[in-house]
């Protein structure tokens, strides 16, 4: 059995919403793997003493294993790939954190999941195994992924060929991601290509938008697991707190 990391981030703005309901024990639910290492990373709160009596909680109740403050690992994450702050312009703190959950991680392979995103509920935990045997057996593909909200007709289209178990084609979202993470460790953060000029603006020179450069400049693909979905939903700020209370009544808040 092959071990995996299995991660997520917070930051200030949902950071309450991640750690103070249920939502993490239904995302490790959902992404069950007898040699998974589980992490959250913690990318620019306001009061890191207040955050971290959560996080040893969830410790504490074996929900999770470790936790990383981004803030300390970031410079030499930097380093160790190559770039600096300004390199990412508008898109730093978009990016930094994923680059030190890559530089971090020991295990072979890494699942990520952005604190807006999470399997659907009811979801066949064989697609993980499925997953890395694709990575191990194809050189081309870099990196797989769910379907994105259910848009399974989406990408069917978006893909460029499939098999039966797979959709392959061109892309990569930071919403989902699942990688080999010695392919990742790799000074690949500077490439650039037309294509990945769609990402957003706001979003500057942003973690996923260099990865689809270098996939899509070395004619690598990813693969979408065509029969499981991942959702994605931002939470308005001032919903947060509301969410929260709401939890405390309903433990199946995050069930879908």
């Amino acid at each position: 059995m092959k071990k995996i990391t299995i991660e997520t981030k917070i930051w200030e703005g949902d950071w309450q919403l991640v750690l103070k309901t249920n939502r993490l024990e239904k995302l490790f639910q959902r992404c069950q793997h007898p040699q998974s290492h589980k992490v959250i990373y913690v990318n620019n709160v306001n009061n890191i003493k207040e955050v971290r009596k959560s996080l040893e909680n969830l410790i504490n109740k074996e929900i999770i294993d470790d936790w990383v403050y981004v803030e300390e690992f970031a410079d030499e994450a930097l380093n160790f790939f190559g770039l600096k702050k300004n390199d990412f312009t508008s898109g730093y703190y978009y990016s930094i954190s994923e680059l030190v959950s890559i530089y971090l991680t020991k295990t072979d392979y890494l699942l990520h999941f952005s604190s807006d995103s999470i399997p659907m509920r009811n979801i066949k935990t064989s697609w993980i195994d499925e997953c890395i045997s694709t990575l191990d057996s194809n050189p081309q593909v870099k990196v797989c992924n769910l379907v994105w909200d259910r848009k399974y007709k989406e990408a069917k289209k978006e893909s460029i060929h499939e098999d039966d178990i797979f959709y392959y084609g061109y892309g990569f979202s930071d919403q989902m991601y699942l990688i080999k993470t010695s392919e990742f460790k790799k000074n690949i953060y500077k490439e650039v290509n037309e294509a990945s000029k769609r990402y957003p603006t706001y979003g500057g020179e942003l973690f996923e938008k260099r990865v689809d450069s270098w996939m899509r400049n070395y004619g690598y693909l990813r693969a979408t697991y065509k029969t499981a979905s991942y959702l994605h939903q931002n939470y308005p700020k001032h919903q947060i707190l509301k969410q929260i209370s709401v939890y405390l009544n309903q433990p199946t808040l995050f069930s879908k």
